[in-house]
């Protein structure tokens, strides 16, 4: 018998599936007229200043990218209002999490989160072969009650997606403070905002930048793939106090984040019309998602980010498949464990109108 090479750990772990690419559907069904709503991205793109600004970038892209992403650096602390040394970047928040996991979890860690929720917080725990406390969801929405019950002097991290990702649901200020105030010591609450931007003007939305600035052991998650539109640099961020960042710039890998992105997200970062501009376009197709889906009678959880959890009340795999053939991409719930449920993203109106269309149409 061959030997086996990799840690045992490695054979655990479930590769992401990501969305499938409008290429793909092109090559299998022969369309050229697609539209895809699988992958949470904002249908508006960057902004313009955004894109002339990674033209000019590409014009140095002969040269390595300043690894410690100086000027980003600058532009977000000024942007957020704290010291630049409170920030880690990576290739996307998908990074920061796996740094998270490396940098701080060992044998005899769990970890504590929700279920379903974004995948990669269990595959940072299993890497690190770290056992997962999975707490269903409560109505769509995080038990955070529950999660803290399930907090042990094992638990290293608690990871809380902010709105959650599949079911869009938000968890309040009151909320994530009482489950921050009941962590251990030596616990780290990862509170992934990738959604932040869609509820700034929400009240009870966590105002969690002042425990970060408190000292207290919490993580910030912050994105540039989906209000401003940078999908594809993968470009993410972790804001934390300077001693958890320190622990993650030392398994960071050099040269992370390349320099097309960082100039693109610094111009990004300063148009904030455009911001401003996606988060209405969003709100207006959410609330047309919902008057749709009640007149089909679909069940649905209120969203809190840039996409719908609706019930199709059918295997949604199958609804997949039949909406693909009408040029029409949108993610299965299967892989969350919710075999009739779909996740939609919320696209331009006409986008948005067609999917429904194409739906109304592999329902009957």
């Amino acid at each position: 018998m061959t030997p086996r090479l990799c840690r045992e750990g490695i054979l655990k772990l479930r590769p992401y599936i990501p969305g499938k690419p409008i290429e793909e559907v092109q090559r299998e069904y022969g369309l050229t007229d697609i539209i895809k709503l699988a992958s949470n991205e904002n249908p508006l793109g960057p902004s313009h200043k955004a894109v002339e600004s990674m033209k000019s970038a590409c014009e140095r892209v002969g040269l390595y990218p300043d690894g410690s992403c100086f000027a980003l650096r600058q532009a977000v602390a000024e942007h957020l209002g704290v010291e630049p040394d409170y920030l880690s970047f990576g290739a996307g928040s998908d990074e920061c999490i796996h740094e998270i996991g490396v940098a701080f979890l060992e044998d005899g860690d769990d970890v504590v989160q929700a279920d379903p929720t974004f995948s990669q917080y269990e595959t940072a725990a299993t890497l690190m072969e770290c056992p997962c406390r999975m707490i269903p969801l409560n109505s769509y929405s995080y038990d955070v009650d529950a999660m803290a019950d399930r907090i042990t002097e094992r638990t290293k991290l608690v990871f809380v997606a902010n709105p959650n990702n599949p079911t869009g649901t938000m968890v309040t200020h009151t909320q994530v403070e009482r489950l921050l105030d009941r962590l251990p010591e030596r616990a780290i609450l990862v509170l992934d905002e990738a959604y932040h931007e869609y509820n700034v003007d929400r009240p009870d939305f966590p105002k969690a930048l002042p425990w970060v600035l408190e000292g207290r052991n919490i993580v910030l998650l912050r994105t540039f793939s989906k209000i401003y539109g940078l999908a594809g640099l993968r470009l993410g961020y972790a804001i934390a106090k300077p001693e958890i960042i320190r622990f993650m710039e030392q398994v960071r890998l050099p040269f992370n984040v390349n320099s097309v992105a960082q100039a693109g997200a610094i111009a990004a970062l300063a148009d904030q019309e455009h911001v401003e501009k996606s988060r209405k376009l969003n709100a207006e197709g959410k609330h047309y998602f919902y008057s749709e889906f009640d007149r089909l009678g679909l069940p649905y959880a209120p969203s809190d980010a840039n996409f719908v959890w609706v019930d199709l009340k059918k295997d949604s795999r199958w609804v997949f498949g039949e909406l693909l053939k009408r040029g029409v991409i949108i993610r299965t719930g299967d892989i969350f464990g919710c075999p009739t449920y779909a996740r939609v993203t919320i696209g331009l109106p006409e986008e948005n109108q067609r999917f429904i269309g194409a739906l109304e149409e592999v329902l009957a």
